[in-house]
């Protein structure tokens, strides 16, 4: 069974979001925590989970690196046939995202928002992750900080996504969408705007 953290929205619930950590920290983590707790705010229930190798962490095991998508995309299906409704919406923080996008091309769920998505390894911005956009079986947003090293906005704005990916960009934000001090923003307005972005789409697709 999975091991749900479940962060009920405040008020009438938008819809839900099964949401999946990036690579090198857990799902409580301070960025995941601040963007449930925006999420929630917003009106967006949050299931969060963990890969085995990260939960294997916790138990004092070796800090493994992740394990290979085949067995991510096994456990984050196993997730979403446990959350038990095709209604659900399906993410995560940087490559979570990129799971939840690639599950999309396998599974049925509401949409696919994407936190940081990792586009390219820093440094090379030819060797994309994009192959698989054109077959997933579901709307997507991203929300993405103007300098990810992973996909800055010069650099996605040289790709040629499909329609059904939408972008939200966050003014001077990196990976973890943190601006620097010179942009007058700190990392809490950029993920309060991500949120809100992400509670919007989600209000929107739920109709």
């Amino acid at each position: 069974m999975i091991d749900f953290v479940v962060d009920k929205a405040e008020g009438k619930p938008l819809g839900t979001l099964l949401l999946a950590h990036g690579a090198g920290a857990p799902m409580d983590s301070d960025f995941m925590n601040a963007m449930t707790a925006a999420l929630t705010a917003g009106g967006v229930t949050v299931l969060r989970f963990e890969f085995p190798y990260m939960a294997q962490r916790r138990t004092g095991g070796s800090k493994r690196p992740p394990d290979r998508a085949p067995l991510l995309l096994a456990h984050f299906a196993e997730a979403l046939l446990q959350a038990g409704d095709e209604k659900i919406f399906i993410g995560g923080k940087s490559m979570g995202g990129r799971m939840a996008t690639m599950l999309a091309t396998e599974q049925l769920c509401a949409g696919v928002i994407c936190f940081g998505y990792p586009f390219h390894p820093p440094g090379k911005a030819d060797k994309t992750r994009l192959d698989h956009f054109a077959h997933m079986q579901a709307e997507t947003l991203i929300c993405q900080g103007e300098r990810d090293p992973f996909g800055t906005h010069a650099d996605v704005a040289s790709y040629a996504l499909p329609d059904s990916v939408q972008l939200h960009w966050l003014k001077d934000g990196n990976h973890d969408l943190a601006p620097r001090r010179a942009s007058g923003l700190c990392q809490q307005d950029n993920i309060e705007q991500a949120a809100d972005a992400a509670a919007k789409w989600i209000a929107a697709k739920s109709l």
